[in-house]
């Protein structure tokens, strides 16, 4: 059974091919520039082989159809024809309160994803075009819809409302969704993994650190709150989103200013975080490493970010009690340790403490690394997050009729014998 992943933004797309009955990766690929006079597509092999092509990509629909002739090129490619593919499994980023769960898309569907678009433009307007793309060049193919706020509807009324007029809830649906929710997923079954607990006895704090940053409080395998809230917007520091921030701020600036409502947006959302504060258009890999060096204002932005994570953290100790593990991404290898070491540095008062040595281990994104001193209260895991592969299990599992909720799901990387991801999706032999 081989399944397609697909995570389609403004103007790129990315994909994972999977071998899903063997447990093996075919290879991952990109297309960049779509939308532009010349899109560049890419397909790396599992075997390390490198396939490029490159041609005019007006929209998603010709996006798609180029990684398609890389994925069933006659000479490298690893399908023979397009029919190979069993499913498609496409990244959803808002399901707003109706998808709790994957789910085969369908007209309705697609109603629904069109539905949310003014909660999250950015991404599902993106997103929906390589739904309908799929639909269009493979129409007898499953499609499947993965959505980023699945994994957070278990979370009470108490975390989810805002204190605004509730009429504002009821008629427009303005509440805390929340995002990042297939990695907080994976995070959190992977912990349960190396706890060796049971997933619905697991309380946890995960920390997605990527160019998007949230944090999530988890009680016996539940989302019960997470940082980002109805839009991408808020929560953490990011690179270049603002997080929280007083909310007398944008209306100031819009009559001081003389900005729109989507120039305001823009600014919070493409402006902001990271590169608000250091003034350079440039990546959060870049600041880490240029805050390594003492540059002054890539310091406070790291002092701030870091200071944000430790507040969140804070409060998440508080809402689920005595976590059994603090779990991180690393999104950027080495340069992730100092951050942790930021974030966690007070936390020793409640006998939360990181190894220093075991902090710098992981030097790679692919290592899963206990990093807690001997005699931590809470266990620190840095372990790599995959959510392609919950895409791909998820879209396994509707095929076969198995997808039962997040809580009750046999996902394999939720297992013991599971080793660290991408060993176990290694090219079949021969």
């Amino acid at each position: 059974m081989v399944i397609l992943t697909l995570n389609c933004r403004t103007q790129s797309l990315t994909c994972v091919l999977f071998d899903w009955k063997k447990q093996h990766l075919l290879g991952k690929g990109s297309v960049d520039g779509i939308g532009t006079p010349l899109a560049t597509a890419s397909f790396a092999r599992s075997d390390g082989r490198l396939m490029s092509r490159s041609a005019p990509c007006p929209d998603h629909r010709s996006g798609l159809a180029l990684i398609l002739s890389l994925l069933t090129d006659p000479a490298a490619g690893p399908l023979d024809g397009p029919d190979g593919i069993a499913a498609i499994g496409h990244r959803v980023v808002h399901g707003g309160e109706r998808f709790s769960r994957s789910v085969l898309i369908d007209r309705d569907v697609i109603d629904a994803i069109r539905s949310y678009e003014h909660l999250a433009p950015r991404y599902n307007r993106p997103n929906l075009a390589g739904v309908e793309a799929g639909l269009d060049l493979l129409p007898k193919i499953p499609q499947i819809a993965v959505f980023d706020t699945s994994f957070h509807q278990s979370m009470p009324a108490h975390a989810f409302i805002y204190p605004v007029p509730y009429s504002w809830y009821q008629k427009l649906g303005v509440r805390r969704y929340g995002f990042h929710g297939t990695s907080h997923l994976y995070l959190a079954k992977r912990a349960s993994a190396l706890l060796g607990k049971p997933p619905a006895e697991c309380n946890l704090i995960t920390v997605h650190v990527d160019r998007g940053i949230s944090l999530c409080a988890i009680k016996n395998g539940a989302s019960i709150d997470t940082s980002m809230g109805m839009t991408p917007i808020e929560g953490a520091l990011m690179e270049s989103r603002c997080g929280d921030i007083d909310p007398g701020i944008p209306s100031f600036l819009m009559d001081q200013e003389g900005l729109s409502p989507a120039a305001m947006t823009g600014i919070l959302n493409e402006r902001s975080g990271l590169f608000g504060i250091t003034g350079t258009a440039v990546s959060r890999r870049s600041v880490l490493a240029q805050a390594a060096q003492g540059e002054a204002r890539c310091l406070l932005a790291v002092e701030m970010e870091a200071y944000r994570l430790k507040k969140y953290i804070g409060g998440y100790l508080a809402a689920v009690g005595r976590p059994d593990a603090i779990v991180f991404t690393s999104g950027h290898g080495l340069l992730e340790a100092g951050v942790r070491e930021r974030v966690l540095d007070t936390l020793g008062s409640l006998g939360i403490r990181l190894d220093p040595v075991r902090n710098r281990a992981p030097e790679t994104v692919d290592q899963e690394v206990l990093v807690s001193a001997e005699g931590s209260s809470v266990r620190i895991y840095v372990v790599p997050t995959h959510e392609e592969l919950v895409f791909a299990a998820d879209a396994a599992a509707l095929l076969q009729g198995t997808l039962a909720d997040h809580l009750d799901h046999d996902y394999p990387f939720a297992r013991a014998d599971f080793p660290a991801y991408p060993a176990n999706w290694r090219p079949a032999e021969g």
